[in-house]
């Protein structure tokens, strides 16, 4: 059985239609989605309801990720703390609260911030951040004291995260498997290409998991981006076609 694990689209279409075909194309049976489906992006209204259809019509599993959450719940003291932190990514929640319905707020508002789901008796948990926080930071090249310190209050045997953008993966002395998703529409590893991972569990119960960098039209995808207009829309449209940074400079 193949499962996708999707995670971070930040209003990307273009690339989440692309990941969408690969998956098909994998023959996989489930689709988890680890939030963060909207914000900063070129198309987040329509990603939103592309979402919503394939909760409708395909197995798909979703959570809640942080910025999902700031959407469904804008105030201008979210507003202001982000400003302090990033102007850009303020000008960006401030321009997307504008153009989401009070439907599309709603369906972001009634996300599980976690869930666990059982399969030929493997424990898996998504979360979008960590276990503990929707926006811990999981990152490659971490010690595993660390990340096993993250992960010591679940008895999951596999758990995926996002939220960094970067995909990678830990096994733990705990023998728990830790495995972070990657973005599909903000990427911030060294190729700019869509990621998304795979969880193929045998007839066994032994399973095996790796990513998938797929190829979409990313020069589109930034043009949009900047078409937006809001004040920083360039810097994150750049950012699609090269990140140097974690967040927009």
């Amino acid at each position: 059985m193949k499962i996708a694990v999707i995670s971070d689209i930040h209003g990307n279409m273009d690339a989440l239609e692309s990941v969408l075909q690969d998956i098909s194309k994998e023959n996989c049976f489930k689709i988890f989605c680890l939030g963060d489906i909207a914000m900063a992006g070129p198309e987040p209204s329509e990603t939103i309801h592309k979402i919503q259809d394939l909760v409708k019509t395909k197995d798909f599993h979703i959570i809640q990720g942080n910025t999902d959450n700031m959407l469904s719940v804008f105030s201008f003291d979210i507003y202001n703390e982000l400003a302090k932190a990033n102007a850009v990514m303020a000008s960006a929640y401030l321009a997307d609260s504008k153009i989401l319905s009070d439907e599309d707020k709603a369906f972001l508002k009634s996300l599980a911030p976690q869930e666990y789901i059982e399969i030929q008796g493997i424990k898996i948990l998504l979360v979008h951040g960590s276990p503990r926080k929707n926006n811990e930071n999981i990152y490659p090249d971490m010690k595993i004291e660390e990340i096993e310190e993250i992960i010591r209050d679940t008895d999951a045997d596999i758990i995926f995260c996002g939220h960094t953008h970067m995909p990678c993966g830990y096994q733990t002395n705990t023998n728990q498997t830790v495995i972070n998703a990657g973005s599909v529409g903000r990427p911030f590893s060294e190729s700019n290409n869509a990621c998304y991972a795979i969880l193929n569990i045998n007839d066994d119960s032994t399973f095996q998991i790796y990513h998938k960098f797929v190829e979409y039209n990313v020069e589109q995808a930034s043009q949009k981006l900047k078409n937006r207009g809001f004040e920083g829309a360039d810097k994150l449209a750049r950012m699609l076609l090269k990140a140097t940074s974690r967040y927009p400079e």
